[in-house]
């Protein structure tokens, strides 16, 4: 039996080797696919991988939308694209309005996403992506609502194709975004998943400011390529 310390990784550079030897190299090398790091949280992972298989990355931001008087439920997801995904039976749990989504969507949308757009990305719009490969990364799916916006965000800016890759992730969600995306890369699944800082014993530090020094020594990073 599989003890829970056996599925942690050390941390996202370990989960990110593990992850390059699963994933088809000369497919994606040579399909000429782009990177999408799905989350700052994920850009230790993505640059690694970025690096691995000599492919530039972009960053898409989104921010979470929270119940009513309660900033610990997510109940949705914006993008910088503003599509929205929304958690429909927490929704008509709460008896939380459209009105409030779009309202809060559009506010976090000014008040983080573009303040991101300017600090990460020198207030560059997002990487014209139609007709494009796309290999989007995520340091872990939880709920799958990182992914969901990621996924409808990409699909509506006209992408070629989709394929999701992640160290980790909930059983229960694979069949469901295998529906979404070309194919899926997992180093592991997860029957009884926890969450996913659970999987990383000693997670490198994600500060701004180290994610910032990441981006700018990168030359995968597409926003900051001379």
């Amino acid at each position: 039996m599989i003890s829970p310390n056996d599925l942690k990784f050390e941390n996202q550079l370990d989960a990110a080797e593990k992850l390059l030897e699963i994933l088809p190299k000369n497919e994606l090398i040579n399909g000429d696919y782009v990177i999408i790091c799905s989350s700052l949280e994920s850009v230790v992972l993505a640059d690694k991988v970025a690096t691995g298989l000599g492919l530039s990355y972009e960053l898409l931001f989104s921010e979470q939308i929270t119940a009513p008087n309660n900033p610990e439920c997510e109940v949705g997801m914006v993008s910088e694209t503003e599509e929205i995904v929304v958690n429909e039976e927490l929704i008509k749990a709460f008896n939380i309005t459209l009105d409030f989504i779009y309202g809060e969507a559009h506010r976090k949308y000014e008040e983080k996403i573009l303040k991101n757009v300017y600090k990460y990305r020198k207030g560059k719009l997002l990487w014209d992506l139609k007709g494009k490969n796309i290999l989007l990364i995520d340091e872990g799916c939880e709920t799958g609502t990182t992914a969901l916006t990621s996924i409808k965000t990409l699909i509506n800016l006209e992408v070629k194709s989709i394929v999701y890759a992640t160290p980790l992730m909930p059983l229960s969600l694979v069949s469901y975004l295998n529906t979404l995306v070309d194919s899926i890369f997992c180093v592991r699944k997860i029957a009884n998943f926890v969450d996913v800082d659970f999987y990383y014993k000693n997670k490198i530090d994600q500060a701004p400011e180290t994610i910032m020094s990441i981006l700018e020594e990168s030359p995968y990073y597409l926003p900051l390529q001379k």
